[in-house]
């Protein structure tokens, strides 16, 4: 898999009928190894280890429903009272970071209302915060340790 602008990780790889497969330990299951699954596994590792976001707290394969529309989000951090904080959106490293992808994640914010949307390629994090009360957001430089959202 391809280099991405994300620490790296001990990544356990196992193949099984050919296919590779990655172990996320969010879900505590292998997967089946994708590029978008690669970036995932590589973001989720770098929140948790560099940025102090406990494991206990964050989510992937987040199922929602808006109307008859069943979605999921890629990555969801709680608060302490479980409660959605940041929605996390993965993207292979090939494909760009467009209004579309923020399309995307801000359609799964109108269900959860969180205070962080981030959107990762593996190359290229763009990271907001919310603010509701003057109905838009504001581009962070960097993505917040856990300790300081």
């Amino acid at each position: 898999m391809q280099a991405l602008n994300l620490p790296t990780y001990d990544s356990k790889l196992r193949r099984i009928d050919g296919r590779v497969s990655i172990f996320d330990d969010l879900r505590r299951k292998f997967v089946a190894l994708t590029p978008e699954e690669w970036v995932r596994q590589h973001f989720v590792h770098y929140l948790t280890e560099s940025l102090g976001y406990p494991t206990t707290l964050l989510a992937n394969e987040v199922e929602l429903q808006l109307g008859n529309k069943k979605m999921r989000c890629d990555s969801v951090l709680y608060t302490m009272e479980l409660t959605p904080r940041m929605i996390i959106e993965y993207k292979a490293p090939h494909v760009a970071l467009t209004q579309k992808v923020f399309d995307q994640i801000s359609v799964y914010n109108l269900l959860l209302k969180v205070d962080y949307l981030i959107v990762s390629n593996g190359m290229e994090h763009i990271c907001c915060k919310m603010d509701y009360e003057h109905e838009n957001y504001l581009f962070l430089e960097e993505i917040p340790n856990y300790e300081n959202l």
